[in-house]
């Protein structure tokens, strides 16, 4: 028997797509958002002196995607706050972190184990977001490649690419830490997320968007779960992106551990099949022999 067949990663992969993200995947990616910004320094301070300008800052790390993609379609960059639901909820969570008495509230939700999920939670929004900011950018510029790349990009890691707009409402201005002269992991793998995206969009990447959502998620969460548990494996993917390596590393060559090696082949697998059955040839079997 196929095993893709009897796994139905097909079916998993539409379902995870379909699966809504509000309020439990937006309520752990607001938790972490607003976990950054009290790592920064003189955040807590900033929010017993300031607490307006505290909490500017979180709905900028919570909703800084959606802004910088506004302004980038030319659509009105606060149109975005009229959604009352989200603006709540994340006004509720940055409340809860820095006010909550004995920090009760903050010390649970970065126990590791608990952290850890919210973390998966958060990329898996991440990747719905580009997906969807190229969507958006395809349907005004049909043949805008570098619109769709640049706003999947950016909703992917607005908030990254605003952190001098971020740090001018703290009171502070380090130009030398501009995210584009020193990209972090998830800024430059979202960039190589919007590229897949834009290739799949314009039909160039024979594999369907649920696919390469369910795969780019798994290879995000992945990759953030080692950062953030602080377990190393040998020559990690992340590594490659991190120290900017060379495409080939990027898309998945030599080097790569084995748990992104393994999504990425279920990915090419998935992207088999559905040109297949597209073309009306025969599927690729796991158990055929070569």
């Amino acid at each position: 028997m196929d095993l893709i067949s009897a796994l139905s990663l097909g079916e998993l992969a539409l379902s995870f797509s379909r699966v809504p993200l509000f309020p439990v995947f937006d309520l752990s990616y607001f938790i972490v958002s607003i976990i950054y910004l009290k790592y920064e320094p003189g955040a807590v301070e900033l929010s017993r002196r300031h607490p307006v300008a505290s909490w500017l800052c979180a709905m900028l790390h919570c909703f800084g995607s959606y802004i910088l993609a506004d302004l980038l379609l030319g659509e009105p960059i606060i149109d975005y706050f009229s959604n009352s639901s989200s603006i709540l909820l994340a006004s509720a969570v940055w409340y809860l972190i820095f006010f909550c008495p004995l920090d009760l509230f903050y010390k649970c939700v970065c126990f590791l184990p608990v952290k850890l999920i919210f973390v998966a939670m958060k990329e898996v929004v991440r990747v719905r977001k580009i997906a969807v900011g190229i969507h958006h950018a395809h349907h005004h510029y049909h043949h805008g490649w570098f619109i769709m790349i640049a706003t999947g990009w950016v909703k992917g890691s607005g908030v990254a690419l605003l952190s001098n707009l971020e740090q001018l409402l703290r009171g502070v201005w380090k130009p030398e830490t501009n995210e584009i002269l020193h990209m972090s992991f998830p800024t430059k793998a979202s960039l190589y997320g919007a590229i897949l995206f834009t290739l799949q969009q314009t039909r160039w990447l024979p594999v369907s968007k649920a696919s390469l959502i369910f795969v780019f998620t798994m290879f995000m969460v992945s990759c953030k779960e080692l950062k953030c548990g602080g377990r190393k494996s040998p020559q990690p993917l992340a590594a490659h992106l991190r120290h900017g390596s060379q495409v080939g590393f990027v898309l998945y060559g030599a080097g790569a551990f084995p748990c992104s090696s393994l999504f990425i082949c279920l990915g090419v697998h998935l992207g088999w099949q559905n040109l297949c059955i597209n073309r009306g040839g025969p599927g690729l079997s796991w158990t055929q022999s070569s």
